[in-house]
């Protein structure tokens, strides 16, 4: 089946909610700190949303068979006063989500060549995601579109979490 890929539509509401719902539960497992209810994933959607407004970029979203499988939010980003002019301006992956049901079927890369051909339009030099330490998968499949390790964030807990 074919896939197509759009800019997200008021109507897809619902289908986006499910969606960050699987991200974070996936995320969850990795990291062990994510809210997994619906009410986090609908705080999910209105993040990206209100990111959207304040910075510019896109919410794209592959349709499968009529049904909305995967998203992509691409905001465009202004890196530090000390980065070259030329590369200050970039396009960074907010999020990125595959339905479970229909990962590895090349939806997530064909909503990674969408955001780059928008990212292109829009005079970005250079596209930039985070991925979680111990997302195996996703690494690998990051390396294989031509990203490759750029900063690493570390965290050290410094107090336990209040119950």
């Amino acid at each position: 089946m074919a896939v197509s890929i759009r800019e997200r539509e008021a109507g897809d509401r619902e289908r986006l909610v499910d969606l960050f719902r699987q991200l974070n539960s996936h995320e969850d497992a990795i990291a062990h700190d994510r809210r997994t209810d619906r009410a986090a994933a609908e705080d999910s959607l209105a993040f990206v949303e209100e990111r959207l407004a304040e910075r510019g970029g896109i919410f794209l979203v592959a349709e499968l068979a009529g049904e909305v499988a995967g998203l992509l939010v691409l905001v465009y980003e202004t890196d530090c006063i000390y980065i070259r002019e030329a590369r200050r301006r970039f396009a960074y992956i907010q999020d990125l989500v595959v339905d479970d049901r229909h990962r590895r079927h090349g939806i997530g890369r064909a909503l990674m060549d969408a955001a780059e051909a928008a990212a292109k339009a829009a005079g970005c030099r250079r596209m930039v995601l985070g991925v979680l330490a111990g997302n195996a998968a996703a690494l690998a499949a990051y390396d294989r579109q031509g990203y490759r390790p750029y900063a690493q964030d570390l965290e050290k807990i410094i107090a336990p979490e209040e119950s």
